[in-house]
């Protein structure tokens, strides 16, 4: 969760086993997902967050605690994966829209090689890589609204 951000997705079928010994569950997705869900109970309305999974029914039951939430099954497609209650989506006051969040995907995507031959990084998640994609991310929405 960065601050300044109005929406996060948390997508917890990425949640896998690091087969490298001592083969390690990688829960960095589950604890972001957990410091969101605590940040919107601290500061209601100020953010809204999505948890996204690829197989019907595994995130409640790994994660009960999530009962009585929306998880949006993608079935490890992007196009699937966004939120179509508009209502949860798009507060009153806010302007986007699902069709907002695909052309920002695709921008990223079609931005994320350059960003990563540029920063020399092996990964999207390496930080100067991450940092270029938020500020690219910053730039799309600029030219979206402009």
């Amino acid at each position: 969760m960065i601050a300044g951000c109005r929406y996060s997705f948390h997508d917890l079928s990425r949640v896998e086993i690091d087969p490298i010994d001592p083969p390690t569950p990688r829960l960095n997705m589950a604890f972001e997902l957990g410091l969101t869900v605590a940040w919107d109970r601290l500061q209601p309305d100020r953010h809204v967050w999505f948890v996204l999974e690829s197989v019907n029914r595994r995130a409640l039951k790994s994660l009960s605690d999530l009962a009585g939430t929306d998880v949006y099954i993608h079935k490890r497609n992007a196009g699937r994966s966004f939120p179509r209650d508009r209502e949860r989506s798009r507060p009153q006051k806010e302007t986007s829209s699902v069709q907002d969040v695909h052309y920002i995907y695709r921008g990223l995507q079609a931005a994320l090689p350059g960003i990563l031959k540029q920063t020399g990084a092996q990964s999207r998640f390496e930080a100067h890589a991450f940092r270029e994609i938020l500020l690219t991310a910053s730039e799309i929405v600029g030219r979206k609204l402009a």
